[in-house]
């Protein structure tokens, strides 16, 4: 067994390595600095999608989506930079230049540092508010609009603060979304699909989403998807409000999907698998929650920056949660591209032969599902009073909703696989949960900037201090599984605990403690660079 999985290894990693070098070739050798940068974020071109099952009309509809999504792609970069074309045009490295474009500007969302002459740190709030705005000032400043997510806030002429809708700032570019949807609604044979493409519509010309959002969870019965609009609140690192622009274009695969649809009625007793009090897991969202596999066709926005979304549980409106429930979609192209570029050759480079034999891709995919499913649980309203989690923990909100997801998904993993509820998929708890730190290794080099960065550098520090590995003088990683489980169900109920008790000043300093990457890393992320093992993706749609 051992000689195959080393042959089986060698054969993998000679592939791997032929794969990167021509993923590559698009780059410009000039010797630049930037390569390696570029180089970290390996070029993986899918092939275009098989349409056979789609008329004529589905075919033109996605056209569609995709034009508007090229109008959503011009306002993040406004809402996140501001001129796309003029930061371009000042860069003469090509590598550079790519890896603006990557990164949507010319902070490197690893770290936040700019990596443009002309350009500090990134900062905190992106393109949301005033670079000299603070805290203080926005908390004495009297305005009800202030704290909704799709408003900008800006100085007037005599210095003080005013708010901007988002449909008002980006105006001539909804416009251009809102035709190419309206023809879409035209077009369309489904009429659930028709009543969403409207519903939405309206959304993005007031800012209001609650029914669009209750809409888009309807349509159920389409092969394709589209998510459009303002939704995640990660690159507000001030305040943890304002959202951002995002599209996805989405090709339903329906066997899959009707396989996860099985955990949908689950919710409750999900909950009652997690550790903690049982008023810190309280939630129960809406009974029109369901989960969709899909091939992504098309990345837009903010969900195109940087690291690259595997999956999806939105909407995040907590009243829509409660009223309806969520859409849990797994982006199934995505998720085989990271685990054969990234997850699968960093735990060959990080963990013995024998430990390695425990990879798994099925494990991967269903602690993924589990992540996504994990948003839904724990609770949306803190239990004392505080008003909803995003609001009582602020700018920690994000990375702590992050660091429940990653740490309740693995765990629900370990207890469904030990009750043989994931049926038909063969693998064992041991490989979820060593799949799951090969993955949190890679995850570390999102960087200390980003939520998601932030959450994978906290849990592994908390299991470092736990002793649920060691790292050996060859670079390898000595596991103890039960000290592992044990630690991510007692940080599983921290967090939970936080959130419910919206505790900021608790999450600042547990986040302030645990969120420096340690020497290991730095150590770890040499070895990954010397295999050429990127830290990411970039995406080529055909």
């Amino acid at each position: 067994m051992k000689n195959y999985f080393n042959m089986k290894k060698s054969i993998y990693l000679a592939v791997l390595a032929l794969a990167v070098a021509v993923s590559c070739k698009n780059e410009t050798s000039n010797n630049s600095p930037f390569e390696r940068k570029v180089a970290d974020y390996a070029l993986v071109s899918f092939k275009a999608p098989d349409l056979s099952g789609i008329s004529d009309n589905g075919k033109e509809v996605l056209k569609l989506y995709r034009h508007a999504a090229d109008e959503v792609d011009a306002i993040y970069w406004e809402q996140y930079f501001g001129d796309r074309q003029a930061l371009l045009d000042g860069i003469e490295d090509p590598a550079q230049k790519t890896f603006a474009e990557i990164n949507y500007g010319p902070w490197d969302r690893t770290s936040g540092e700019s990596f443009v002459d002309g350009y500090g740190p990134r900062p905190a709030g992106a393109g949301f508010y005033p670079a000299d705005m603070t805290e203080e000032e926005f908390a004495a400043w009297d305005n009800p609009d202030k704290h909704s997510p799709y408003t900008l806030i800006r100085r007037a002429p005599d210095g003080s603060l005013k708010t901007i809708w988002y449909h008002d700032a980006y105006k001539d570019h909804i416009e251009k979304i809102v035709n190419y949807l309206n023809v879409a609604a035209d077009v369309t044979i489904k009429p659930s699909v028709r009543d969403y493409l409207l519903a939405k519509v309206e959304a993005l010309k007031t800012d209001n989403y609650y029914e669009s959002s209750l809409a888009w969870l309807d349509m159920d019965d389409s092969k394709m998807d589209l998510v459009i609009g303002p939704n995640e609140v990660t690159d507000d690192q001030l305040l943890g409000i304002k959202r951002s622009y995002e599209a996805y274009v989405l090709l339903k695969n329906e066997t899959k999907t009707k396989e996860l649809m099985q955990y949908v009625s689950r919710i409750g007793e999900l909950q009652d698998y997690l550790p903690g009090e049982a008023e810190y897991k309280t939630f129960q969202p809406g009974t029109g929650s369901n989960i969709f596999s899909c091939d992504a066709l098309y990345y837009a926005g903010k969900a195109n920056a940087g690291v690259k979304v595997i999956a999806l549980n939105l909407p995040f409106d907590a009243d829509v949660q409660r009223d309806r429930g969520t859409r849990t979609i797994l982006l199934q192209n995505v998720i085989e591209a990271k685990y054969n570029y990234i997850v699968y050759p960093t735990g060959l480079r990080l963990l013995d032969s024998e430990t390695a034999e425990h990879l798994s891709r099925d494990a991967f995919f269903w602690n993924i599902v589990f992540r996504e499913v994990a948003h839904g649980l724990g609770v949306k309203e803190t239990v004392n009073g505080l008003g909803s989690v995003e609001d009582a923990l602020g700018s920690t909100a994000a990375t702590f909703e992050e660091l429940k997801a990653n740490t309740a998904g693995v765990l629900l993993v370990s207890k469904l696989q030990s009750h043989f509820n994931i049926r038909n998929h063969f693998f064992a708890k041991e490989d979820a949960l060593i799949t799951f730190f090969a993955s949190l290794v890679r995850s570390e080099r999102f960087g200390e900037a980003s939520s998601l960065g932030r959450s994978s550098v906290i849990i592994y520090n908390y299991l470092l201090e736990a002793g649920a590995f060691k790292r050996k003088p060859s670079g390898q990683y000595e596991l103890n599984l039960n000290v592992m489980e044990a630690a991510l169900s007692d940080l599983t109920a921290l967090v939970l605990k936080t959130q419910a008790t919206g505790d900021r000043a608790f999450a600042e300093e547990f986040e302030a403690k645990y969120s420096k990457r340690s020497e290991n890393y730095y150590e770890d992320n040499v070895n990954l660079r010397l295999e050429k093992i990127p830290a990411d993706i970039s995406l080529n749609f055909k």
